[in-house]
């Protein structure tokens, strides 16, 4: 009996050392989204799923939050080792510039871009607006004070040799700029956000509206000076009215990373992300956005050695 008593005890003691070990190898880490009810939080919920389903040991908990700025001082401080952000703000981040001036957060890196948010320059139809040039001494909504799309609206009207003293600048939400466009106290307005966006849908079917394209050398310009901006399209159709193709500038959703994660554990994350990407379209629409190819542009911010070493793999980066 005393035998047998000491064979369990010793099968116990195994299976408890081999338990403590499955835990200590278990990987816990937190993915800072954005609020509930916006895109960041279900489309990082997804990617979260991916991650913990395919990987052994993995467990990462898609966070709700602020969104991209917040998400990257979750990061810098250690409290989160991704992110969903957008990848201007990002830029701002890591080169302590405009929203982060003076306040540089140096330990971000980029695992890949995922899906274009779309810098939306919308006119009422009676402002007689087409060019950005013609923005000049009308009334412009360019969103929230501080915000990312202020940034965008002050670097497109750089780049066509225009500043804030050349309009009259209004700092109004989305809803906001909409409703302004619709009663007639606004004459355009700046709208960074997913195609098609609810309070241009809405304008458009109630007083129609007018798409202000970014492009030629205009664009050109934009896009060498901030390499967070990509060359996009907004479909003819996406707004009621709106029957031909507009060319604009875009900034993407982007995975950004603590840049002291090992790079082991990134490349494996990196990798399985990339090669579910058909499980993260059937998850949530954007994901049917996302490719590996368009994953490696608008990425101003270096990429984390782990990601890197996937996308020369694969041989998209060198």
């Amino acid at each position: 009996m005393k035998k047998i008593a000491a064979i369990v005890l010793a099968v116990s003691a195994a299976f408890a050392l081999a338990g403590c070990s499955k835990a200590a190898s278990k990987k816990n880490f937190i993915l800072a989204t954005g609020g509930t009810s916006g895109t960041y939080y279900p489309f990082g919920g997804a990617i979260a799923n991916i991650w913990n389903t395919k990987i052994e040991g993995m467990n990462v908990t898609a966070q709700s939050t602020g969104a991209s700025a917040e998400n990257l001082r979750l990061i810098s401080a250690g409290d989160a080792e991704f992110a969903t952000v957008q990848n201007d703000v990002m830029d701002y981040a890591y080169n302590g510039t405009d929203m982060f001036a003076g306040k540089a957060l140096p330990n971000l890196a980029t695992l890949g871009t995922m899906y274009p948010e779309v810098v939306q320059i919308a006119a009422s139809k009676s402002s007689g607006i087409k060019t950005i040039y013609d923005l000049k001494g009308k009334r412009v909504s360019v969103g929230d004070a501080g915000s990312g799309v202020e940034f965008n609206a002050k670097q497109i009207l750089e780049g066509y040799g225009l500043t804030f003293d050349d309009i009259k600048k209004s700092n109004l939400s989305f809803k906001e700029s909409g409703e302004g466009l619709q009663n007639g106290t606004l004459d355009a307005c700046f709208i960074t956000a997913g195609v098609p966006n609810a309070a241009l849908q809405e304008l458009a079917f109630t007083n129609g509206l007018v798409l202000i394209p970014v492009n030629g050398a205009e664009a050109d310009a934009i896009c060498a000076k901030y390499g967070f901006y990509t060359k996009t399209t907004i479909p003819g159709g996406t707004y009621k009215g709106t029957d031909e193709d507009t060319e604009a500038l875009s900034i993407k959703c982007t995975i950004a990373v603590n840049a002291n994660l090992d790079e082991d554990t990134v490349y494996k994350m990196t990798k399985v992300l990339f090669e579910n990407l058909e499980e993260l379209g059937n998850a949530h629409a954007k994901g049917k956005e996302v490719t590996a190819a368009k994953a490696v542009t608008g990425c101003s911010v270096p990429f984390h050695p782990g990601a890197k070493k996937y996308f020369e793999e694969i041989g998209l980066v060198k």
